[in-house]
């Protein structure tokens, strides 16, 4: 009988955009996928495409002691009645409270995907010093067990957890990125009229969206022709979340387009010159790698998770961090030379080839999910 698998994850956004590829990998293989999100506009999809999914309640903003108890009672009864081998947790509530439903519930093997450190462990707000104090000890009591695997996509996050004693470094895994389809997103000539510099993402001052306006306004005052676009939405639930109306005056002052949400991001990219992430914080950015698959240069903030995708000179430029005045210099220095677009753009194709594709981001996911099925019958030592 096959292995059952559980993804979970705080909305169905993040499996269809991300997870995707792994599940129809593992149907592929005989395993019996099972997705757990809220509901959200997406859940038809998982429907539509043969997958069960089973709604999980649990806000994403929410702090209430009582609301959250509620939700690790729910996702424990849940794994209780579905019975999976294994179960795969996707950011921050279902990694914390997935593990101790997990526990509860019996599940052998449990893997967690910590994909970028965010609000949480990059704040430096009231609010994100608290939650710190509230989520260590969380992470300490969920992680550091047996059964339990956590996956990186940076090797600078995963020093910062080994280094704040949140994780035994022999249960960690590096797994750069979530992957991308090299058929899907494929190289496509340079479009003809001013270039375009093109920022997707969620639409959060983390993503260094300000710092891009910033940089927009740099250029504009040079009179550097240039159009900057924004894809993607706000994010009510996420703290870093911009107005719509600070996006929309961004626009008004001419400084930069926003398309809002888009599926065709191949086409998208096929629309682009450039594209950039001046993010504070990543795991292995997904956009920088669909974008060097269609052989975009890419500029991006001197970070792990975008030095892991960009060597600097090569398939793209590096910034500092929060610094519009460096942004709007580099965006220059390939704006102003179609030639090292080109090259940059072709060696970034290949970097995604050489390591980056869904290929080789399941079949290293996977193996992590037969090492530790292959643990569950040996004996505990603890």
């Amino acid at each position: 009988m096959p292995p059952k698998i559980i993804l979970v994850a705080n909305t169905d956004w993040y499996l269809y955009k991300f997870r995707s590829s792994l599940m129809r990998t593992l149907r592929a293989r005989g395993w019996d996928v099972v997705l757990v999100s809220p509901p959200g506009r997406f859940a038809s999809s998982f429907h539509r495409d043969g997958f069960r999914w089973l709604p999980w309640r649990v806000g994403r903003k929410t702090l209430s002691p009582l609301a959250e108890v509620r939700a690790v009672y729910a996702l424990t009864r849940l794994y209780r009645r579905e019975r999976p081998a294994i179960v795969h947790h996707h950011t921050i509530k279902p990694v914390l409270y997935g593990t101790i439903a997990a526990r509860l519930a019996g599940v052998p093997a449990v893997v967690n995907a910590v994909t970028g450190r965010g609000y949480v462990f990059r704040g430096e707000d009231a609010r994100a010093r608290g939650l710190r104090l509230l989520v260590k000890p969380v992470y300490r009591f969920a992680l550091r067990r047996r059964g339990v695997g956590v996956i990186f996509e940076n090797q600078g996050d995963r020093t910062y957890f080994v280094e704040q004693g949140l994780v035994d470094a022999g249960r960690t895994w590096l797994v750069e990125s979530v992957g991308v389809d090299p058929q899907r997103f494929r190289p496509q000539p340079e479009p003809e009229g001013t270039p375009v510099v093109l920022l997707a993402a969620r639409m959060l001052w983390d993503k260094g969206v300000g710092v891009l306006a910033e940089a927009a306004r740099i250029l504009k005052s040079q009179g550097v022709p240039v159009r900057v676009v924004l894809v993607g939405l706000p994010d009510p639930g996420n703290p870093a979340s911009i107005p719509e109306e600070q996006l929309r005056a961004w626009e008004a002052e001419d400084l930069l387009e926003w398309w809002k949400w888009r599926d065709d991001m191949e086409a998208v990219f096929a629309r682009s010159h450039i594209v950039t992430l001046p993010s504070f914080s990543e795991g292995v950015p997904t956009v920088l790698l669909e974008a060097a698959a269609c052989a975009r240069p890419l500029v991006a903030s001197d970070i792990p998770g975008c030095r892991a995708v960009i060597t600097p000179g090569e398939n793209g430029l590096l910034v500092p961090v929060r610094d519009a005045q460096a942004l709007a210099d580099a965006l220059v220095r390939l704006l102003r030379s179609p030639a090292l677009r080109r090259k940059m753009g072709r060696a970034a194709r290949q970097s995604v080839l050489r390591k980056f594709t869904h290929q080789q981001v399941n079949a290293a996911t996977i193996a992590v999910y037969e090492h530790l099925l292959s643990e569950r019958d040996a004996p505990s030592t603890e």
